[in-house]
């Protein structure tokens, strides 16, 4: 009837990126993010038949025993400026050597649930050199927790400079939990509010 229906970017024939939808008078339906040919959702939930990400994702939930594919090597989330809350279910990303949350200014709360991150779960965690987890220049994080025997191998665990840090917890109180079994802990802080 001569009415464009949409005006933007596309991939691949689908509607993806910066993009205008009208109706049949020319009006706005929505205007924003598409993803897929999909208006895109600031609530991300990854699971077997959705893993796209993008970079307007506020809340990223990641459903139970999710990602454990060798081509989720590393966990880079620093492309996500708008994050504000990282839940990962149980036994997720056991093949990830690197976890990188940095300079998330909206980054409020992770929570980890248990046997993620973690090759062997079985017995004494084994000593990997290359596994590394780094939680650095959030201001705005507040809790961090982490699940029972999630990153046992991971060798190193920097978390510094988060000034709003209220809550940290790893694993269970009076239970051998195995978080970071074999690497030193290290907090470092600008703030005097961090002790």
């Amino acid at each position: 009837i001569g009415v464009i229906e949409y005006e933007g970017e596309w991939c691949e024939g689908k509607r993806w990126g910066r993009g205008i939808q009208y109706d049949r008078t020319g009006k706005t339906v929505f205007e924003g993010e598409w993803v897929n040919d999909k208006q895109s959702s600031t609530r991300v939930v990854l699971n077997e038949e959705n893993q796209l990400l993008h970079n307007h994702i506020e809340e990223l939930i990641v459903q139970g025993k999710n990602c454990n594919g060798p081509e989720w090597n590393t966990l880079d989330l620093s492309l996500m400026p708008n994050l504000k809350k990282l839940e990962v279910g149980d036994e997720c990303f056991n093949h990830v050597n690197e976890v990188r949350l940095t300079g998330l200014n909206q980054l409020e709360t992770v929570v980890i649930g248990k046997s993620c991150f973690t090759k062997h779960r079985y017995g004494r965690p084994k000593y990997d050199p290359h596994r590394h987890f780094y939680l650095k220049n959030c201001p705005q994080i507040g809790e961090l927790k982490i699940g029972c025997c999630s990153f046992s191998d991971y060798s190193i665990c920097e978390i510094e400079n988060l000034s709003s840090l209220e809550v940290i917890q790893m694993g269970e109180v009076n239970k051998e939990s195995s978080n970071f079994y074999n690497a030193s802990l290290e907090l470092k802080s600008d703030s005097q509010r961090m002790k």
